[in-house]
């Protein structure tokens, strides 16, 4: 397991027996460093990512924007690259890349975010394409409204403003997504689940919600 806050991969590394190790996928020393001391890699798993802000494309900052594209876009097709060999020596490899509903769906004041995901799911497509016949196998999970720390990023810290996105609605987990990921990549060798759209049941589109009272 790869992240920057390393504390927290030891802590879930405790309970797994996963090794964790420091990884910023910005930073493509840090990715050649982690990619290094892998030496077998069957599946690897896109996870990276996240939405800077709600601005406007009239008032787009240009360093959230390039964030957005870092993260989302470059540390995702540096991973790929870096472990894309291995994967294929596995004889059965599998990419799995944690993509968005904003992938498809654009909407008011996500613009950056839009065109990072869209991005994203352009560069899985392409992939599929360039490996076909190869002993490789590529999915993308599209997740709608999850309650993790995507909104307290979002929102710059501010976590009213992150909890009001979730209110009234029950909203999809991290572990929902985590079965996605498990049920995908445990099919047969010769099934490729090219996508997964998945949303909670008070979620129709990107912003067509039902919210509830919390007397109803």
């Amino acid at each position: 397991m790869g992240a920057r806050r390393l504390e927290r991969l030891e802590a879930i590394a405790s309970e797994t027996g996963a090794r964790p190790l420091r990884l910023d996928v910005t930073d493509p020393q840090s990715v050649l460093e982690f990619c290094g001391e892998i030496e077998t890699c069957d599946v690897l798993v896109n996870n990276a990512g996240g939405a800077f802000g709600i601005d406007s494309i009239a008032e787009a900052d240009d360093g959230r924007w390039l964030r957005m594209y870092e993260v989302n876009v470059m540390g995702t097709m540096r991973m790929i690259r870096a472990l894309l060999p291995k994967l294929l020596e596995s004889g059965d490899g599998h990419v799995v890349v944690i993509g968005s509903v904003a992938s498809t769906d654009t909407y008011v004041r996500g613009g950056g975010y839009n065109a990072a995901k869209y991005a994203v799911r352009a560069l899985r497509e392409v992939l599929r394409k360039e490996m076909l016949g190869n002993p490789l196998r590529v999915t993308q999970i599209d997740p709608g409204l999850v309650e993790t720390e995507f909104s307290v990023v979002r929102m710059g810290g501010d976590i009213e403003a992150a909890a009001r996105v979730y209110e009234g609605l029950t909203p999809l987990t991290a572990g929902d997504i985590a079965d996605c990921v498990a049920w995908a990549v445990t099919r047969p060798a010769h099934v490729n689940i090219d996508e997964i759209k998945v949303l909670a049941r008070d979620q129709a589109t990107a912003t067509t919600v039902i919210r509830r009272s919390a007397d109803s």
